[in-house]
């Protein structure tokens, strides 16, 4: 097994509150999305909703990855001004949140 070189993968797991109507959910979204475009060690993000027939979700609804050249990109992604004011605005509407960060690492059989 080799790990990748320099690649860190953000990963967040979020159940949206109940009451926030999907309007706010896909403004957030877009928001989140926005931030690669404001903070340069964020190379690129992808979202999605659960779709598993195993309902083994715990309640989580909705996953985003971001991926990052490095941990030092993290913390600076997690530093940065736009990323304060987003969260500001985004964690208030989480009813539960995962955050994981994790070197992708590549099986060679």
């Amino acid at each position: 097994m080799e790990e990748a070189k320099g690649v860190v993968k953000h990963i967040l797991l979020a159940k949206f509150k109940d009451e926030i109507p999907p309007e706010k959910i896909e403004e957030l979204i877009k928001g989140y999305a926005n931030l690669v475009n404001l903070i340069h060690p964020m190379k690129a993000f992808h979202w999605g909703k659960d779709v598993s027939i195993e309902n083994l979700h715990q309640g989580y609804t909705h996953v985003f990855e971001s991926t990052f050249e490095s941990t030092e990109g993290i913390a600076e992604y997690i530093a940065h001004p736009a990323h304060v004011e987003f969260a500001n605005l985004f964690l208030p509407s989480l009813d539960k949140v995962i955050v994981f960060d994790y070197k992708p690492t590549v099986v060679r059989c």
